[in-house]
């Protein structure tokens, strides 16, 4: 069984066999995902997180696949139905599809009509049309073969040798809508049609939508608009485009269906049941063919229409979840502004703008709430405490919210501190931070915890005033469905959203690598190995024993041992240890390699990491062993080179143009500087600064074909954009990136 699930997980990974089977058992030994592609790339071939992520997942399809096999032919086993045949048409079947398919005729049903008939003694009238109508046999698969004609008056004749008072079988057409009850049964149920027939609903299956009448005047409908008469090839319909229509349906507007031309279903079943024998004279065939049409019409039908829209919704959460979760790496590895102390504003109008003043570290030092901005307007007050408390706090950054009033609070901010410098002689900052999640996050248990004698307006200016210093520390507080970025994300098939959020958090995390002294709990419950247990006591180890001085110190902590310390060691930094390599992505169990080369150029390992002039003069090859390879090595020498270096850009300060605050301001053919907030599957959604983000559709994001809007602009991205369209009264403002 595991050289088999190794080589299908090969095949659909397009991996090699051993690399299936290294990263299989690493998984088994309590490995990562971003621990094995950084610390064991000999393993695994340099196998990168996305392969490796592949491999797992195909594991989980694979093992539930069988899990599902095994509890097929325990049913059949336990009902005495298990044939040598059968068991292993079961066990050579590739896909649940083919599984269930397989297993359908077997399976437990609950009365039904054809049941019914059987129970009147109707099978054999059943399979006497069936042979007479079609030369086929009820017990085996379907057939050409000849048949004789039938007269009308010879069925009649047969049926009244199975009439049963008992059963209400009191006529011959009784008995004979009872066999047809049976007939389209048994042609549902039949693997090489319902095949046949999946085909056509594959090639041939339309995605179509009709608003329901009574509900189009519902003001609600009018997003749905676009799709009170909609159709179009199922195969090929965007992900996009199907959840809406999808959602339409779920909200009571729609009615959708998912089929091909019932005319082209039909013709694939006379072509299979009646077959070229066909005799139009004969009455069994016409009755068979009746049957035939009903079964399609009130049983594989509707089945294989829910097969259909269940394989396109699939196909469209994978690539809204894929959308999804390339949005949120994005926003996450956005570049930080790094330590410096900020002064936040979270804008509001009646209620004031909520002010906060962080260290360096991102601690709360005060707080407090100016009105700037209409009605009150007390600017001249708010800008003199703005200047009071960038001087008490050597303030080198101010935050501002873009929720309401962010753009009339920022030029408040501009004003306010206008030729006011630093103490280091530096003008200061001033910045428009997205605040999407934040109210979120000032009211969730996390924020309670972190400030429970505040409120959730000035814990959301906290929240603002740190994602301008690092928005990955800051942004895994928040459950990500909650930062906006995503597509349908709430109507797609959540246990596999999860996963693959799950999986970009963790590895935006440690691909960046967590400063242990100064992370917070939430920040470390995503370092490799350490949940969210060993994070709490990882905090609390540093309240009672002050800084963690060196990696080797970890293993003091509860809950880390030697299993947990090897996932996560890599992946923490502590700067200015004895150590420099505790600073670094060099792995504990790499240092005496890093050591050897240091002893071997006459140094010691921090003028290792001072001197190129001394890392050029080492041979790799040398240093090559049965635990160390050179990607591992490769690594060492590049993290020597910039130790703990993080991967994220610098950061660039950005500024809306002055010349628009409200879509008011706008007008065709404007150039304008924005920052992409959201990428879906139709384009790019860009904020310009007027409290609106406008669109810039697939078709306009480039002067060449686009195929994946993702292959050309990334959320947090600054670009230039013209007004294309201005729709107020929907409040749509189409954009364009081409020429620019």
């Amino acid at each position: 069984m595991k050289v088999k699930m190794i080589k299908h997980i090969s095949s659909v990974t397009q991996t090699s066999v051993y690399q299936v089977d290294a990263v299989l058992r690493l998984f088994d030994e309590g490995c990562t995902v971003p621990f094995i592609a950084r610390y064991r790339k000999e393993a695994t071939g340099e196998l990168d997180e996305v392969q490796i992520r592949a491999i797992r997942d195909a594991h989980i399809t694979f093992t539930e696949l069988e899990k599902r096999r095994e509890a097929i032919l325990k049913s059949l086993q336990e009902r005495e139905l298990l044939t040598p045949e059968l068991e292993q048409a079961v066990k050579d079947a590739d896909t649940l599809v083919q599984l269930e398919d397989i297993y359908l005729p077997f399976r437990p049903k609950k009365r039904t009509r054809g049941s019914i008939a059987r129970e009147a003694g109707l099978e054999g009238l059943a399979g006497w049309l069936l042979s007479m109508g079609t030369g086929a046999k009820l017990s085996e698969p379907l057939r050409f073969a000849l048949c004789r004609p039938v007269s009308e008056d010879a069925v009649v004749l047969k049926a009244s040798e199975f009439l049963n008072p008992e059963k209400k079988i009191t006529s011959s057409e009784d008995a004979l809508a009872g066999a047809r009850d049976i007939i389209a049964e048994v042609l549902n149920e039949t693997k090489e049609l319902r095949q046949e027939l999946r085909q056509l609903f594959t090639k041939r299956g339309t995605m179509s939508s009709r608003i329901i009448s009574i509900m189009e005047k519902d003001p609600k409908a009018a997003k749905f608009r676009d799709y009170f008469e909609w159709s179009e090839s199922a195969s090929g319909a965007p992900s996009h485009r199907i959840l809406a229509v999808l959602r339409g349906a779920a909200e009571g507007f729609l009615i959708t269906h998912f089929l091909p031309e019932e005319e082209d279903a039909l013709r694939v079943i006379d072509e299979m049941v009646l077959g070229r024998n066909r005799v139009e004279s004969n009455t069994a065939t016409a009755l068979v063919w009746e049957a035939a049409v009903d079964g399609y019409k009130r049983l594989t039908s509707p089945s294989l229409e829910y097969a259909m829209e269940k394989e396109c919704k699939e196909r469209a959460d994978e690539e809204a979840i894929r959308v999804f979760a390339e949005n949120i790496r994005e926003l996450l590895l956005a570049s930080p502004l790094g330590q410096k102390s900020i002064l936040a504003l979270d804008p509001g109008l009646v209620s004031g703008c909520k002010l906060v003043c962080l260290d360096a570290k991102g601690d709360l030092k005060h707080n407090d709430v100016i009105y700037p901005l209409v009605p009150k307007q007390r600017t001249a007050e708010s800008a003199k405490i703005v200047r009071n408390l960038c001087r008490q706090f050597d303030i080198e950054a101010i935050a501002v919210g873009n929720g309401t009033g962010g753009r009339e609070a920022e030029a408040f901010v501009r004003d306010a501190v206008d030729g006011f410098k630093t103490a280091s002689g530096e003008p200061i900052v001033v910045v428009m931070v997205n605040e999407s999640g934040a109210s979120i996050y000032s009211a969730s248990a996390i924020a309670r915890e972190e400030f429970p004698d505040k409120d959730v307006t000035v814990r959301g200016a906290v929240s603002i005033g740190r994602r301008l210093m690092d928005p990955l520390a800051e942004l895994v507080k928040i459950d990500p469905q909650s930062i906006g970025v995503g597509q349908y994300q709430h109507d797609v098939n959540q246990r596999l959203l999860k996963r693959a959020l799950d999986d970009v958090v963790l590895s935006c995390v440690n691909s960046v690598g967590v400063e242990i002294n100064t992370a917070s709990k939430q920040l470390l419950s995503y370092v490799s190995g350490i949940s969210s247990r060993t994070a709490e006591a990882i905090c609390s180890y540093r309240e009672e024993h002050g800084k963690i001085k060196g990696r080797t110190q970890l293993k003091e902590v509860a809950g880390i041992g030697a299993k947990v310390f090897e996932q996560a060691a890599g992946f923490l930094r502590i700067r200015n240890a004895e150590n420099p390599l505790d600073a670094s992505a060099v792995h504990p169990e790499s240092y005496s390699v890093v050591q050897k080369m240091a002893e071997d150029l006459g140094c010691s390992v921090d003028d290792l990491v001072s001197s190129p002039e001394r890392r050029r003069k080492i041979s790799l090859e040398e240093y090559v062993s049965d635990s160390v390879g050179l990607p591992t090595l490769r690594d060492i020498l590049q993290e020597l080179e910039k130790p703990g270096r993080d991967p994220r850009a610098e950061y660039e300060a950005f500024q809306f143009s002055d010349q628009v605050h409200t879509p008011k301001d706008l007008s065709e053919g404007m150039v304008l500087p924005g920052i992409v907030t959201n990428v879906t599957a139709f384009g790019a959604f860009i904020d310009i600064g007027v409290h609106q983000d406008g669109l810039v559709h697939i078709s306009q994001l480039a002067d060449k074909f686009v195929k994946d809007p993702s292959d050309f602009v990334k959320v947090h991205q600054k670009v230039m954009v013209k007004v294309l369209s201005l729709d107020l009264d929907r409040n749509r403002i189409g954009l364009s990136m081409k020429g620019l």
